[in-house]
């Protein structure tokens, strides 16, 4: 009885270890579509982009990591209230892991940006891709006062249509545009190094193949 309950407790730590026994809700992809337009918006916003991020977050056997990387700019057009159309740059040479220090850190975030020589195809190949875009495509009314928010997401040459659940709130003249943490397929968009769907005879030393986001962005009314 006590190897059992031994096994069980093991079992839950482990969970709790690797992926937090929870992992967010895959974002629904697809192919890229024509981007939204808006042609009665009755306001423009502007990103704040001090206030404005993405996080991330990568999974493996042993454990996981997570940073930020930063919004270069990004508009978007409101009519009667209602988000319509936008886009927003990200910034990809501003990767940044924040759960590691010193040498670790330094080595891991050069790892991921590709500005490694040999090693620069791995990950985000920033140098060649320096920067990423979102562009809104249409939205919907969801339940919980939420919103599904559909747009391309582009990384490393490749573009894919992607659909997760936000809150929009308007305070002022600032809107806050809230992501639910979700997770993509980054092999989708040629972000393959540690994937078990990709290379074989990995063992333990893979790297899951969903990539958990968080977007928040903050923006001014122009």
């Amino acid at each position: 009885m006590k190897k059992q309950v031994l096994n069980i407790f093991t079992v839950v730590a482990l969970c709790t270890a690797v992926i937090g026994c929870k992992k967010a809700k895959e974002a629904n992809t697809s192919e890229a579509e024509a981007a939204a337009v808006s042609e009665s918006a009755t306001a423009k916003y502007v990103a704040n982009v001090s206030e404005s991020t993405i996080e991330w977050k990568g999974f493996k056997p042993t454990g996981t990591h997570n940073g930020t990387v930063n919004i270069e700019n990004g508009v978007f057009y409101v009519d009667n209230g209602i988000l319509q159309s936008g886009t927003f740059l990200i910034d990809m040479k501003t990767i940044s892991s924040t759960d590691t220090e010193g040498d670790q850190k330094k080595n891991l975030d050069a790892h991921l940006m590709g500005t490694v020589e040999g090693k620069e195809g791995d990950f985000f190949d920033v140098n060649k891709f320096p920067t990423g875009a979102f562009e809104i495509t249409g939205t919907q009314a969801a339940e919980g006062g939420k919103t599904m928010l559909s747009g391309n997401l582009a990384l490393k040459g490749d573009k894919h249509n992607v659909t997760f659940p936000v809150t929009i709130t308007e305070e002022g003249d600032i809107m806050t545009i809230s992501s639910e943490a979700f997770t993509i397929d980054r092999t989708k968009w040629g972000i393959n190094y540690g994937s078990k769907s990709v290379f074989d005879n990995l063992g333990d030393k893979f790297i899951n193949d969903d990539m958990e986001l968080k977007i928040t962005i903050k923006a001014k009314k122009a």
